[in-house]
């Protein structure tokens, strides 16, 4: 495992190569420990302040059956796009939808819009750090409490998971016809890939997971008392690009897809 600092992003074709060869690549000290601290105040901030009706209140997934019964039945889900919400843990409420649990502690994550509307987050993301690629959009931004993902927030070592392969996009999470439920479905389903084959990858506070779009990654349960606090965004090449209308999240007029570089 080769772990690099933002200065090499510029100056060392190693990087490159890794990236291309393995699909990922670890960037030590992107962000400061004090720039660290500040995301996790206001994300205390926000979460404090929450206000989500019962009706609204989502349990956050990534398995496939629970997706479609979660999310793809959830307005709350498929219109926040361009909203800041929150998607919830499970066995965080009682029968009558109340908290059972700190609301610190109840949060999977909170997307998908902190980009556009958090001066904070909207900052880092468009960090001149951040600022690699030729003309991308930025496309989803959420912070992720408890999953990998781009920049961690956490004292201690995170730790994501990695297959060394790109696998093509075996499973795409798309919208269905207007009028139809569940609201979201799937094409295709994800390959089932051997523990062993995993890699661990540490990443400290303030460092960075930049992730290829078509790789194999997963983070395991998180059974430590801390939240693994991650702030995460998605990027995609906006030159030559046509962005699929079949996708699950689409633009909208109050919040196109905005340019790395605004």
């Amino acid at each position: 495992l080769r772990i690099f600092s933002p200065k090499h992003l510029k100056k060392s074709n190693v990087v490159v190569v890794q990236y291309r060869d393995e699909g990922y690549l670890v960037l030590d000290g992107l962000l400061s420990p004090e720039e660290c601290d500040a995301l996790r105040d206001r994300m205390s901030e926000i979460t404090e302040q929450m206000d989500v009706p019962e009706h609204c209140r989502t349990q956050f997934s990534t398995d496939h059956d629970e997706q479609l019964k979660k999310q793809g039945n959830a307005d709350y889900f498929i219109t926040s796009g361009d909203k800041i919400r929150f998607f919830f843990e499970k066995g965080v409420f009682d029968d009558k939808g109340e908290f059972i649990v700190p609301k610190e502690h109840s949060l999977n994550k909170i997307g998908h819009a902190l980009h556009a509307y958090e001066p904070l987050f909207k900052a880092v993301t468009h960090s001149p750090k951040v600022q690699v690629m030729t003309e991308p959009s930025c496309k989803q931004m959420d912070i992720v409490p408890v999953t990998t993902g781009f920049v961690t927030n956490q004292e201690c070592v995170c730790v994501a998971l990695f297959v060394c392969v790109l696998d093509g996009i075996t499973r795409q999470m798309v919208r269905t016809p207007k009028g139809t439920f569940p609201l979201t479905d799937f094409i295709g389903r994800e390959k089932i890939h051997d523990d062993k084959l995993f890699i661990p990858v540490p990443v400290k506070k303030g460092g960075a997971v930049l992730i290829h779009g078509e790789v194999v990654h997963r983070s395991a349960a998180n059974t430590s008392d801390a939240s693994r606090h991650v702030y995460t965004f998605h990027i995609m090449e906006s030159q030559n690009t046509i962005w699929s209308p079949e996708n699950w999240l689409q633009p909208t007029e109050e919040l196109p897809f905005p340019s790395l570089y605004t």
